[in-house]
């Protein structure tokens, strides 16, 4: 019997997801697109009929925006919202700004898929000499997280973004779910693949086959032990999810020449 249930959502479209890059600690805006797939978001989970309590998003501007989105969509502006640097997308360390298809003309899909997918790889770590390290580390809210700055990743794998988030899941998440509020936590496709990880106890091995879409919200019910009583959901219309899996898994692929 279902005693809880937390919806999951990954941001709607950025620009450099647009751009097939890898966007990571950089802060970027949705597109006009995102605009679109995270209000669409919002119309669906109200004729849905959910009603939040709580709304969980990293501190990069496209969790939040999307968030905000959603919940004016719902007409539930007034719903508490906390963010954490916890919840934010895996930090992708060098590979930060390349574009993944060029990366894999260049090392080979399967690299890349291992680099994008793997649970427990990590990229090469980003440096002082890297275009974006001083625009994330001389941003101001990486000075207001509850570690030091010093502490704060220069790259990740999968493994470690579930390590960073579990105690933020623990301390902060789990309780108000368990207190019975309905909870939104819009996040980032690696933040939110690991925490599907966690909660429904993937394979270090199938984890790398889990694609989450910009824009479509997943929902997980759970027991009172905050054990999943199935498979996570995809909300909304079935093909138009598994299309945009595709697009997703596509990001990292050789893109065919286009004719002249």
């Amino acid at each position: 019997m279902t005693k809880y249930k937390l919806v999951l959502l990954r941001h709607g479209e950025g620009a450099w997801n647009k751009e097939n890059r890898f966007c990571s600690w950089v802060d970027q805006k949705l597109s006009s697109n995102g605009i679109k797939e995270a209000q669409n978001c919002g119309k669906h989970l109200k004729a849905l009929g959910f009603q939040f309590d709580h709304v969980f998003t990293s501190i990069l501007s496209r969790s939040i925006q999307t968030a905000w989105l959603v919940l004016e969509e719902m007409g539930q502006e007034w719903v508490p919202t906390q963010s954490s640097w916890r919840l934010n997308e895996r930090h992708y360390g060098a590979l930060i700004g390349l574009n993944r298809a060029e990366m894999a003309l260049n090392h080979g899909e399967e690299q890349v898929k291992i680099w994008r997918r793997s649970y427990d790889v990590t990229p090469p770590p980003i440096t002082e000499s890297h275009p974006y390290y001083k625009e994330i580390y001389d941003d101001r809210r990486y000075k207001c997280c509850d570690v030091s700055q010093d502490k704060l990743p220069k790259a990740e794998s999968l493994k470690e973004v579930l390590e960073r988030l579990i105690p933020y899941w623990n301390e902060k998440i789990a309780p108000e779910l368990k207190s019975g509020k309905m909870i939104l936590i819009s996040a980032h496709g690696n933040s939110t693949r690991a925490l599907l990880k966690h909660l429904e106890g993937i394979s270090d091995e199938d984890i790398v086959n889990v694609t989450l879409p910009t824009g479509v919200p997943v929902l997980l019910e759970l027991d009172e032990n905050l054990r999943p009583l199935g498979h996570h959901q995809f909300l909304g219309d079935q093909e138009a999810v598994q299309a945009a899996i595709r697009k997703v898994e596509d990001q990292g692929k050789v893109q065919p020449v286009e004719k002249k």
